[in-house]
This record gives structure tokens, C-alpha cells and sequence, in this order.
């Protein structure tokens, strides 16, 4: 089987709140207890860059992202997010996608892409070591659970970064 990338469109978006859904029921992926609307995701996610991996004609992950701020001195500084679906999870879907994305927020202008995982989602974690990120810091009990098997509990979050080799380094 091969995975391709291409961009998401608003036809993408049953397929892509599955995957979101089948994410937060792990209760490692988001603190978040169910997906945004379609109109919501939209409009709080940059145009570009906005993907879907694709296996065998089905949508098996998606990737996008959200500005860190309106600020015009972070306009290339981007909070991503990467899923990959249940049935598709360590088949290399996500690196596929990861790399997708990279390629994609440097074409866009992007010269840092961030994010906050949780320490127990490891194979995420070890993803974005392989593809350049690097860990910055653990915010210690920034946000308690509200639901799923981590409901109650007070959770850490790593922040991790990737700075761009090709954009931003004049």
C-alpha cells in the first residue's frame, strides 16, 4: 500500500473528525473532549499548510495548524497538529504525513512549527525527534482532563519545535 499526501479539502471533513475522534478517545492526543465543527476547524486553521495522508482512495491522517499569535513578528510560527487513524497507526503514516507538512509550512513561509504533546503519546513524540524537533520544555500540570481514561487527572505537556534550515535564517 502506498500513502499520498494532498491537500484537505471541506469534503475531507467526515473522514478527518473520525480520525480526530478516534485521537481523543486514546486520551493522549488533544485535551479537547470532541472535535471542533467543520466551520470552527476552518476558521481556526491556516489554508496552508492543510493535509490529508490517503491510503487505498481512504483518508487515513490529516495534519494542520494554527497561528501562535496575530502578531506580525509571528507570522512564520505555527501550532500543528498530526493524526493518524486507529487501523493505520505505526505503518508510517504519520512520518509520510510529518514530512508532507514540513515541506509544506516551508513552501508557506513558515520557519517554526511548534506543538504540545502529551509525555505518554511516545510514538509521537519519537516521530517529531526523527523528523528535526527538538524537545523545549515540559509545562508541569497545565491542564486537568475533563473526560476518557485521564479524566480528573492533572496532565504535562512537552513543547516541542522545529526550526526551519531554509526559511527565516537571513
Amino acid at each position: 500500500m502506498t500513502v499520498t499526501v494532498r491537500t484537505m479539502t471541506a469534503a475531507d471533513w467526515p473522514d478527518v473528525e473520525r480520525i480526530y475522534r478516534e485521537g481523543i478517545a486514546t486520551g493522549n492526543a488533544t485535551f479537547e473532549a470532541s472535535p471542533p465543527s467543520w466551520e470552527e476547524f476552518d476558521r481556526e486553521k491556516v489554508a496552508e499548510p492543510r493535509l490529508v495522508a490517503v491510503e487505498d482512495g481512504a483518508v487515513v491522517g490529516w495534519a494542520a495548524a494554527g497561528r501562535v499569535s496575530s502578531r506580525c513578528v509571528y507570522e512564520g510560527v505555527l501550532e500543528h497538529s498530526v493524526y493518524v487513524a486507529e487501523a493505520a497507526r505505526g505503518h508510517g503514516v504519520g512520518r509520510v504525513l510529518l514530512d508532507a507538512f514540513l515541506r509544506a509550512a516551508e513552501a508557506a513561509e513558515v520557519w517554526t512549527v511548534q506543538s504540545g504533546v502529551f509525555p505518554e503519546n511516545e510514538p509521537s513524540l519519537a516521530l517529531h525527534r526523527e523528523l528535526g524537533f527538538r524537545t523545549v520544555g515540559t509545562r508541569e500540570r497545565v491542564g486537568k482532563m475533563g473526560y476518557g481514561p485521564y479524566a480528573g487527572e492533572w496532565r504535562d505537556v512537552v513543547m516541542i519545535e522545529r526550526r526551519s534550515a531554509l526559511v527565516g535564517v537571513e
